[in-house]
């Protein structure tokens, strides 16, 4: 079993931590909510007074928290941890922070010749009690192999992203699309209670199609990914569809922000001349605007 330290024990750190005692390994435990840290201790951790003292003959060092300078301050700040390290030991950040920012973290602990891993996690707090979480890891294939009897006591799955770096983009993108997708769906169903439109029967249609399933699985295999846009659906009458849905909302005094942006995309790919393409080609044209491809 693993001398483990885990920095950060809010919501996700605090169950995720208590999986890894569960599992048998040795925990040393740091948070500045002295009440976190005594419920671990609880469960068999031992508490320590710092980072620095978090890190101590540990061979592996997790850390779980808010954001990035708080990343950053416990790692290199006084008392950090890259004041008792050992410089075998694997460092490994499961926080949701900006990639930039993580980027910036592995730079500064590789000069110090010190391993860093990108780890965030995906899925939500039940699954971190569970220990069913996602493990998005970036990180060298030798970095992923050594820490991956320790992260399957917290999660039911890792992806390897591809490298160091890659799990927090991903999780980033994972994020934006799912968050930006909540918006999306609540307008859609207050739309839908507007017109007074049982919802159970609005769920049961939009399940069977990419409202629900999405298109990453649907509709981009079989067209935009494989290089086909002649039109299944139209941009014009995704474009149409869209205004009429956003003019019946306007009647009703609905406010829809995350449809209207959504037909302003349409309209610049009308614009471009795309209009008669399939409606998969919304991909191509935010591609070409942002330089990642020749239109």
């Amino acid at each position: 079993m693993a001398n483990i330290a885990f920095i950060g024990l809010g919501q996700m750190g605090s169950p995720m931590a208590k999986n890894l005692i569960k599992k048998g390994h040795d925990l040393t435990v740091y948070d500045i909510n002295q009440d976190a840290m005594q419920e671990l201790v609880k469960f068999g951790a031992k508490a320590v007074n710092s980072p620095a003292d978090a890190a101590e003959n540990n061979e592996f060092i997790i850390t779980m928290l808010p954001n990035g300078k708080l990343v950053e301050q416990v790692i290199f700040a006084e008392n950090g941890i890259v004041e008792k390290v050992s410089k075998d030991a694997l460092l490994i950040d499961m926080s949701t922070i900006h990639p930039l920012e993580s980027d910036a973290i592995r730079n500064r602990l590789a000069a110090l010749k010190i391993e860093f891993m990108d780890v965030p996690v995906g899925r939500t707090s039940n699954n971190a009690i569970d220990g069913t979480l996602l493990i998005l890891a970036g990180g060298t294939q030798q970095q992923i192999d050594r820490a991956t009897e320790i992260l399957l006591c917290m999660g039911s799955e890792i992806i390897n992203t591809g490298g160091p770096g890659r799990g927090i983009r991903v999780k980033l993108i994972n994020n934006f699309m799912s968050i930006a997708l909540n918006a999306l769906s609540a307008e859609a169903i207050t739309l839908c209670e507007a017109l007074q439109l049982p919802f159970d029967i609005a769920m049961k249609v939009m399940s069977g199609t990419p409202a629900s399933k999405g298109h990453f699985t649907t509709t981009w295999p079989n067209k935009v990914l494989k290089g086909d846009l002649t039109p299944a659906f139209m941009i014009n009458l995704a474009h149409k569809d869209l205004g009429i849905a956003l003019d019946v909302a306007n009647q009703l005094h609905v406010p829809l922000p995350m449809g209207a942006a959504s037909r302003e995309v349409y309209s610049q790919a009308q614009a471009m001349g795309r209009g008669k393409q399939d409606w998969t080609a919304i991909l191509e044209h935010c591609r070409v605007c942002s330089g990642l491809k020749n239109n």
